[in-house]
């Protein structure tokens, strides 16, 4: 449950503006993500959950928005955050090129797992990815819940060649998360868990259950940074903080979250601003030399009016806010 008051629904509405940003390459499905962002007493924040997501889970995105432009962000504890590049389910032969817009990274998350697309294809992104990078990188791969126990060992054994440093979200359901870490355990190759978190009714169990080595948090689906937090100090396990496809707006909170978590032992996945080929600022929240500053975007009427959704986004983007406004007067988080 929140402890920030709900601020007025006509604040809220007076600052709101509806974005609409291409991508470089299709992900998630998706060739454009759309958001709303609006401005709060500690600056501008942003609401913006998937556009198949259902009112009720939408919600818990608006708490996480209204945290973060309402409520003031925890102390950090540093300055600057390591962050992975962010590889599309693409073609190998395109690997090179989008891994050119990431400034110095490291560590790169491979989606794997796309409908329509086979093994073979994961197993050759993968592998030029690896080779784009060398030895010393750091390759992980997330699947978003998309095979089955069977499906995830076997993909598991096909990509384990490429040193993987973790999975992420191999399967949906935790009970299969935890056979599959006990199959594969010989391997040595961590599980990390996502849907399991953020989608889950509740987000500790998948630690309780020993489902996964390590949890990767989203601060606007979990309902802000300061309920993200709390989430990682009660499962006790190492965090990944990750975007959802954010404008730079919506990364700064991730950044202020991993700024503020006591041990970050990993890259975080807040590099995404560098998969659109415009964004809310002219100087997008992008890495240099592989990192993060926690500077919080500000951006004008004219970047925005560059951005700006057409009237029927606008207007459908607004009757979303106040639908999901209503659920938080209603059952608060």
């Amino acid at each position: 449950m929140s402890t920030v008051a709900l601020p007025p629904l006509a604040d809220i509405l007076a600052t709101a503006r509806v974005v609409s940003l291409p991508l470089t390459a299709r992900f998630r499905g998706i060739q454009v993500r759309e958001a709303m962002v609006f401005e709060g007493p500690e600056g501008w924040t942003e609401f913006s959950p998937f556009l198949e997501y259902p009112d009720d889970e939408a919600a818990t995105w608006l708490a996480g928005a209204l945290d973060f432009g309402w409520r003031p962000a925890p102390a950090p504890v540093r300055e600057t955050v390591g962050v992975n590049a962010t590889m599309p389910a693409v073609p190998a032969s395109e690997v090179p090129r989008i891994l050119s817009r990431y400034d110095g990274c490291r560590t790169v998350k491979v989606k794997v797992a796309e409908a329509g697309q086979t093994l073979a294809d994961d197993v050759e992104r993968v592998r030029a990815v690896r080779e784009t990078l060398g030895p010393e990188g750091r390759v992980r791969i997330d699947a978003n819940a998309a095979w089955n126990l069977d499906e995830a060992e076997r993909a598991v054994h096909a990509l384990a060649a490429f040193d993987l440093e973790y999975i992420e979200q191999p399967c949906a359901e935790v009970d299969e998360l935890v056979q599959l870490r006990e199959r594969i355990a010989y391997l040595g190759i961590p599980v990390a868990a996502d849907e399991s978190v953020r989608k889950a009714a509740d987000p500790l169990r998948v630690a309780s259950a020993g489902a996964a080595d390590l949890l990767v948090v989203k601060a606007q689906p979990l309902g802000g940074v300061h309920a993200a937090r709390e989430i990682v100090a009660q499962a006790g396990l190492p965090a990944v903080v990750s975007s959802a496809l954010d404008t730079s707006i919506g990364l700064s909170m991730g950044v202020a979250l991993a700024a503020s978590l006591p041990e970050l032992e990993y890259d975080c996945g807040l590099g995404t601003a560098s998969l659109f080929t415009a964004d809310v600022v002219a100087s997008p929240l992008q890495a240099r030399g592989g990192v993060l500053g926690r500077e919080r975007p500000r951006p004008t009427a004219a970047e925005l009016d560059r951005v700006a959704a057409d009237d029927d986004r606008r207007d459908w983007w607004r009757d979303r806010l106040r639908r999901c406004y209503q659920t938080l007067q209603v059952t608060p988080r």
